[in-house]
């Protein structure tokens, strides 16, 4: 019997546990609009467009903020909630300097070893924190069982995401996910 291969979504032969800036994106199964809506105020010369959050929305931002409490070697930086994921800037930083990382041949592999106070043990303990609140108010919800990661290499790349972040309420209605898109 022959078995896919499952996609390997990590950087081959990168530690994510070592210091540096990470720009994340989780989505929920489905892309489900479980987080709220975007509305639009403001004028029509110039409008503004905001994420109304949903009571699970309100909750993902809450424990999103409490990632530090967890984490203590976790800084936050930019990020959104959007109506079906989010998407936000994280940076781990040990010992108390910031870094950008630089991607080296042969870097030491996270593979394998020990799954905690990783990238990926950051995401988890969000996710599990947000589906046991869920759970428990017996709501109907679920997450995409993995995330996407983008490792930021300097200023200009992290300049360049905190914008992207920042405009991604604006640019809903050209979202692929979005049902009100008229250009899927």
């Amino acid at each position: 019997m022959q078995y896919k291969q499952q996609k390997q979504y990590r950087h081959k032969n990168y530690d994510y546990s070592q210091n540096g800036f990470y720009f994340v994106t989780i989505c929920t199964k489905n892309h489900q609009m479980f987080f709220g809506n975007i509305v639009k105020s403001g004028t029509e010369c110039c409008p503004i467009y905001e994420i109304k959050l949903s009571e699970i929305g309100k909750i993902a931002e809450q424990y999103w903020q409490e990632i530090p409490k967890h984490f203590p070697f976790v800084n936050l930086d930019e990020h959104i909630i959007m109506p079906n994921h989010i998407h936000g800037i994280i940076e781990i930083d040990k010992v108390g300097t910031q870094d950008f990382v630089f991607l080296r041949q042969g870097q030491c592999a996270n593979k394998f070893g020990p799954q905690s106070k990783n990238l990926a043990s950051i995401i988890r303990g969000f996710k599990i924190g947000v589906t046991k609140y869920v759970n428990n108010s017996d709501i109907n919800f679920a997450w995409q069982p993995r995330f996407h990661d983008r490792i930021i290499r300097n200023e200009k790349e992290l300049g360049t995401i905190r914008k992207y972040i920042f405009e991604n309420p604006a640019k809903w209605h050209l979202d692929k996910d979005n049902p009100e898109n008229c250009n899927p």
